[in-house]
């Protein structure tokens, strides 16, 4: 009696569980649920000024399985809404942001550290009035969920660094004995694509 035989690939296709690769995911940053906001000192401890930037956009691409993601920013300078019109039209001006040289600030995060398998932490690149400089963000949250109403997976964070911004040539106050730390606190929110 004569066997058929078969080859090792159509072997290994039969026999052996076969396990999906995972593939990185790209999320594309709702502007609706993503808003960068800031902290700063007003003459060395008077106050904290607190902001936001309206317009953000972006891509953030994980990839939980291999530990690996990159996180690509935008945000329109221009944008900046500290809920007084005034203070913002200052911010615009060349003294602070200068937005008609700068129009954008950028963040460009290449290395995403996992724990548990989430991403807890970006080290990147951000660029601001011209002035590019390392700068690590801290996740201190992270959730991925079916969203009901867009009928997509959207993944969501709450992220936070700090930074001199006299660093990046913004020392507006300085000469006045204001503090440069600047907080940022960013919530975000993207779509899988």
């Amino acid at each position: 009696m004569r066997y058929p035989t078969l080859s090792l690939a159509a072997f290994a296709a039969l026999v052996l569980p076969t396990a999906t690769l995972a593939q990185p995911v790209t999320y594309q940053l709702d502007p609706d649920h993503t808003y960068p906001s800031f902290e700063a000192d007003h003459f060395a401890g008077a106050s904290i000024w607190r902001g936001k930037f309206n317009t953000t956009h972006g891509t953030v691409v994980l990839d939980p399985q291999a530990q690996t993601g990159s996180v690509d920013v935008t945000v329109d300078m221009a944008s900046v809404n500290t809920g007084n019109a005034e203070l913002d039209d200052h911010l615009r001006a060349d003294k602070f942001f200068d937005v008609k040289r700068y129009p954008t600030a950028t963040y460009k995060g290449d290395k995403v550290h996992f724990k548990d398998g989430k991403p807890v932490e970006v080290e990147g690149t951000f660029t601001l009035h011209g002035v590019s400089r390392p700068l690590t963000l801290k996740l201190l949250s992270f959730k991925c969920y079916q969203n009901p109403i867009i009928k997509k997976e959207v993944c969501g964070t709450e992220a936070t660094a700090s930074f001199d911004r006299s660093d990046y040539g913004v020392s507006f106050g300085k000469d006045y004995g204001f503090f440069m730390k600047t907080t940022l606190h960013i919530q975000a929110e993207g779509v899988r694509q």
